[in-house]
């Protein structure tokens, strides 16, 4: 079994942290490298995140609406 991390990703040279609006995805779910699994609000964007890889969603560490720094692990996903 290996885990990879899902990072709060920083979308813009002056951007430090970003929020959660909404998973679009659950534990337990299976998605595919490039699914969309959340939207990220930012001071100047909403924008959706991808899963960086392919498997299981095993845990979103992070709360709906809650404000993460950038390169923060927010979520897990276990490789298929």
């Amino acid at each position: 079994m290996e885990l990879v991390a899902v990072y709060m990703p920083k979308y813009g040279m002056t951007m430090e942290a970003g929020i959660i609006t909404e998973w679009l995805v659950e534990e337990g779910d299976p998605v595919k490298e490039g699914d969309s699994i959340a939207v990220i609000t930012t001071e100047k964007v909403d924008t959706e995140l991808e899963a960086p890889a392919s498997g299981t969603i095993a845990e979103l560490s992070v709360g709906v609406d809650a404000e993460v720094p950038v390169g923060k692990i927010i979520a897990y996903i276990e490789k298929a």
